[in-house]
């Protein structure tokens, strides 16, 4: 999965779980913050800045306009997961707090943020 949908995954899940309106995302992997900006509830509909890009759609099927290619989201108390089809791969992750832990199937790994 690129890290770029990694940290927008993180991010909608984040915004989405905690009900913080925020508009940037700390990613542990490049020590540094990206911003984003927009609706995030029963519709998503937000501005990547780091790659000038849109998401937007309904939890369960975000539209990601600079790769044309969906991603799904299901939320579960503070746990999520779904499927990246631009990586046909899957995903979860946990919220504890403001921290965020996205584990990516596709390479194995887990990546933090914070919100």
């Amino acid at each position: 999965m690129l890290p770029f949908k990694r940290r927008a995954i993180a991010y909608i899940a984040g915004r989405l779980l905690t009900g913080r309106n925020v508009s940037s995302i700390y990613d542990y992997t490049f020590s540094s913050y990206f911003n984003f900006s927009g609706t995030v509830n029963e519709k998503i509909d937000i501005y990547d800045y780091s790659r000038a890009s849109y998401l937007s759609g309904t939890i369960s099927s975000i539209y990601d306009y600079g790769t044309r290619q969906y991603i799904s989201l299901k939320l579960l108390g503070n746990k999520f997961s779904g499927y990246d089809y631009g990586s046909s791969s899957h995903f979860s992750g946990i919220i504890k707090g403001n921290a965020i832990d996205l584990y990516a199937y596709s390479d194995g790994q887990y990546y933090n943020f914070l919100i």
